[in-house]
């Protein structure tokens, strides 16, 4: 099932694979884990519930393993459930420590003070990202080339709606990474792309990539496979070897700059997002 350790102690909240790998790419896996530490208990859900969707992405964690394997790249994953925080989220999302996640309601998460908030914040938010943040610094400072990719997964069916695409490629006007690997897996017979689906940036789902790479003008995409490709080693193993046969062959020219990054592309602030709230997806 992929669990981590039952306490803390015995795990940090985030980790770094192959710290010196390197390809120009740098992987992300936001929500690799459904582990809760003992502190929160299950949230008040039935354990069967933590091997849903709704408590991390699975499948994504194996596909971002084999990936930076076979590209000798880094990757950074979160350690914790993104039922306890979820590290694709803004500090102010209204779904940053989801209530009701799909259909859910997640009963611990319900009326939490300001300061359990703050705890949850620290825990895990906060070192992801400023592991990110320490990581791409490190490799600007010595003169390296970084494209920031993460890796998720989604179900086959979202609130009674089926999703044909076998994978998506999120992305908002930076489309250095995306439309290539968008160009490459459209050819691939078999399969059924998603241009930003079942996704798009204005979801509020491109946080991670939106605040160290697009913020930096480093190339960067979102990668999104149905879980149900993944659930297994083969699968994994079939869109690893897939994607790690596009990506090295995607040419970026040094002056070939990002575009800026525009008003649309940007998460609301806090009031308009609580507007438009919606459960969590991602």
């Amino acid at each position: 099932m992929g669990r981590e350790p039952d306490s803390l102690a015995a795990a940090a909240t985030v980790k770094v694979t192959n710290p010196g790998g390197s390809s120009p790419y740098l992987f992300t896996c936001d929500h690799a884990s459904n582990f809760i530490p003992a502190e929160f208990g299950t949230l008040g859900l039935d354990p069967s519930e933590l091997t849903r969707h709704i408590a991390w992405d699975p499948g994504a964690l194996p596909v971002a393993q084999l990936l930076a394997q076979a590209l000798d790249a880094t990757l950074i994953e979160t350690c914790v459930s993104r039922l306890v925080i979820d590290c694709n989220r803004p500090l102010d999302a209204p779904n940053l420590i989801s209530e009701v996640s799909e259909t859910t309601s997640i009963p611990a998460n319900a009326n939490l003070t300001q300061a359990e908030r703050q705890a949850r914040i620290d825990l895990a938010w906060r070192p992801f990202h400023d592991t990110i943040e320490r990581t791409i610094d490190a490799r600007i400072a010595a003169g390296r080339e970084t494209r920031l990719v993460s890796v998720h997964s989604y179900t086959p069916v979202y609130l009674s709606k089926a999703r044909p695409w076998h994978i998506g490629i999120i992305h908002d006007e930076d489309e250095r990474v995306a439309v290539p690997l968008l160009r490459a897996l459209n050819a691939v017979a078999g399969i059924v792309v998603g241009a930003n689906e079942p996704y798009s940036p204005a979801d509020l789902v491109y946080y991670t990539l939106e605040r160290h790479a697009r913020s930096r003008g480093l190339a960067c995409a979102m990668i999104e496979i149905r879980n149900n490709e993944i659930a297994a080693g083969a699968g994994q193993a079939k869109w690893a070897e897939l994607l790690a046969a596009i990506l090295p062959k995607i040419s970026i020219a040094a002056t070939d700059k990002a575009p800026p990054v525009s008003e649309r592309s940007r998460p609301p602030p806090a009031d308009a997002a609580e507007k438009h709230k919606r459960p969590s997806t991602v």
